[in-house]
């Protein structure tokens, strides 16, 4: 078990993330799963500082996705009426 601490590079990020591989399976109420909340903690907090995600317009996203597979709006329509009505 390695010794936590903060994550500075990227050495740190990859062995937090085989940590957390090899604790995802542990029982609530338990070191290790104290030690895996802790982990998953930093390595969440080390991704939004280098690795931040694009926030995307929920509509562009539904045109992307409509446009890659060749689709028009009224092809979702009954899709629409469904979870609507």
């Amino acid at each position: 078990m390695l010794k936590t601490h903060l994550i500075h590079t990227e050495a740190d990020y990859r062995a937090a993330l085989d940590e957390i591989e090899r604790l995802f399976d542990a029982g609530l109420n338990t070191p290790e799963f104290d030690r895996l909340e802790v982990l998953t903690t930093l390595v969440k907090a080390y991704e939004q500082r280098y690795y931040p995600t694009e926030t995307r317009d929920p509509i562009e996203v539904i045109l992307y996705y409509l446009e890659s597979r060749e689709l028009f709006l009224d092809d979702i329509e009954p899709m629409k009426q469904a979870m609507f009505y």
